[in-house]
């Protein structure tokens, strides 16, 4: 039973109009004093009395100059955030995970090259071994637990879900997204099996074994795993995001499953681990390489994932991060290692954005270090806007099946549509790249007028074929053609396929469910998944399979 932790409330200062801010302290750091009302304004959306809000944190060199907090941890009793508010940051706690699975490897218990059927026998063998390290690096290819369920008709935070579930669904996928090693893609199962390895390994529970050898000698009173989310949390948020009807709703994480998120922690607590990065204190030396260790690729490439940890730059300045989101929670830990500085967010409203919010609070610290040239557009070149309107149209990710979609902005490319599309400026007459990374090169043009097919690289993979695929507007055959039950062991779910209205529909068992949008031959989408239907030899539709971002090609066998 885990001893509940007792504060005093921490003394609430109304030191700006509208906000409710607490423990303010002076920065004494290179670039000058940072002032209050600057910080202030970047948190000036998240600081009404009557709605949720953050708390922040900052250090230089290990010691906290600055914490505040802003808006209300419980709308129900009107109690505010404060720097000592406990919340979750989603998967910042995966470094947390990854620390612990480094810290048994650290002790000869296990080695980071194990193959996991080592530890859990229940796994499938894929052929080729999965191992820890690829675990920690989001290379191992297994699908995600939670986008499973989700298809099975159980999304996370409408189910009470635990380790059991998550190994019980990982254990039913008879194929994987890819060859282990080939690709990256984010999982959260690979974190929920690191914490139940630790468990299996020690006989201990993943809490107690990071109180032990993480949380107490690092000084982090207030952190502790969410094993029990029935547990008593003193001076916990509530999480909040704004329903349909325009107010405040709850809502909260009601699962335990842990190690992929599931922190329950304070913005000081998240400084105190951070720092550790740097120090070694827990860990020493090869601990700080092992978690900073990029993954590997099969072809060779490095990629920005290490251990729970975003390698890379932002404006200029090295920079150590991740980001999260639990049920309403919202989180973002950073470090700028070559600078001394740290910075923590939390939150406890859906719609906030942790990293933009943590990112502005370190660019008022690190002052003249910051290169705001770094985060322009590449310089585009003088294309004619009518040969970047060539290329747009549909295109299917030759991996997946995944439809994705590009249109033409003057010199410029667009990957997806609406406000979390992606802008490419023209590097060339056929090669295209973001300031995030991302980068497209066109094959050559065949001459017939038609689109050629190009190759995509992120900061994660590489060498990704993507290809022109034609629209789609089925008749009313080809739509009866598709009509039928199709189920899928994996997800233990049947799905209904119905035509209605002139389009089809896909049902779930209680006769919900989207309309599907022809995308390619044979394609729809609905959301971030496409949907595919696949035939035999003879033309019949037999299969289908359903594809996207943590889930690829799941398959569905036609029943009737």
């Amino acid at each position: 039973m885990k001893t509940m932790k007792t504060r005093p409330w921490t003394l609430i200062l109304p030191l700006a109009a509208g906000l409710a801010c607490a423990d303010a302290s002076r920065d004494d750091s290179s670039s000058g004093t940072v002032e209050l009302a600057a910080l202030d304004a970047v948190f000036a959306d998240y600081g009404a009395s009557d709605g949720p809000g953050c708390a922040f944190a900052v250090s230089r060199d290990g010691q906290q100059v600055m914490t505040r907090a802003y808006g209300r941890a419980n709308l129900e009793w009107d109690l505010p955030n404060t720097p000592e508010t406990v919340f979750e940051p989603g998967s910042v706690s995966k470094q947390f995970t990854a620390a612990a699975t480094i810290l048994l490897a650290l002790d000869g218990s296990i080695d980071l090259d194990d193959d996991i059927r080592e530890y859990f026998p229940e796994m499938p063998d894929y052929g080729e071994p999965i191992t820890v390290r690829m675990l920690i690096h989001h290379t191992s290819g297994l699908r995600d637990w939670g986008s499973v369920a989700g298809i099975h008709g159980w999304a996370r935070t409408t189910r009470i879900h635990t380790h059991k579930h998550a190994l019980d669904i990982a254990s039913r996928q008879r194929a994987l997204n890819y060859e282990p090693g080939r690709y990256y893609s984010y999982t959260n199962t690979g974190y929920n099996l690191q914490a139940m390895l630790v468990e299996r390994v020690t006989g201990q529970t993943f809490d107690e074994f990071s109180q032990e050898r993480i949380f107490r000698p690092l000084g982090m009173t207030k952190t502790q795993w969410r094993d029990d989310f029935t547990e008593i949390v003193e001076e916990r948020s509530i999480g909040y995001r704004r329903g349909d009807d325009g107010e405040w709703h709850m809502l909260m994480p009601f699962e335990n499953v842990h190690g992929n998120g599931g922190l329950l922690t304070t913005v000081g607590d998240l400084l105190r681990f951070t720092r550790n990065l740097d120090t070694g204190e827990v860990g020493g030396p090869e601990f700080i390489r092992l978690m900073h260790e990029q993954g590997m690729l099969d072809s060779g490439r490095q990629i920005s994932y290490a251990g729970g940890l975003f390698v890379g730059e932002y404006k200029g300045v090295r920079e150590v991060q991740h980001s999260g989101g639990t049920a309403a929670y919202r989180g973002f830990l950073t470090r700028f290692p070559d600078h001394g500085l740290a910075v923590s967010v939390m939150c406890n409203v859906g719609e906030a954005n942790p990293g933009g919010l943590a990112r502005a609070v370190a660019e008022l610290y690190l002052g003249d270090a910051i290169d705001e040239e770094a985060s322009e557009d590449p310089a585009g070149a003088d294309v004619d806007p009518a040969r970047v309107a060539a290329f747009a149209g549909g295109y299917r990710d030759t991996r997946t099946g995944q439809f994705m979609e590009l249109t033409a902005d003057g010199a410029a490319l667009r990957l997806g549509m609406g406000p979390g599309g992606m802008s490419l400026a023209a590097l060339s007459e056929t090669e295209f790249a973001s300031p995030a990374g991302v980068s497209i090169v066109f094959d050559a043009a065949t001459g017939d007028g038609a689109r050629p097919g190009a190759t995509m690289d992120t900061p994660v993979a590489d060498d990704v074929r993507i290809e022109p695929v034609e629209g789609f507007e089925p008749s009313a055959s080809d739509l009866a053609a598709y009509v039928g039950a199709y189920h899928s062991d994996e997800a233990e779910v049947t799905y209904w396929v119905e035509v209605e209205d002139g389009g089809l529909v896909l049902r779930d068992r209680y006769g919900d469910g989207p309309s599907l949008e022809p995308v390619y031959p044979d394609a729809f989408r609905q959301g971030g998944s496409t949907f595919i239907f696949r035939r035999d030899e003879a033309g019949r539709v037999t299969q289908a399979s359903l594809s996207q971002g943590r889930v690829w090609d799941l398959r569905f066998e036609r029943v009737q």
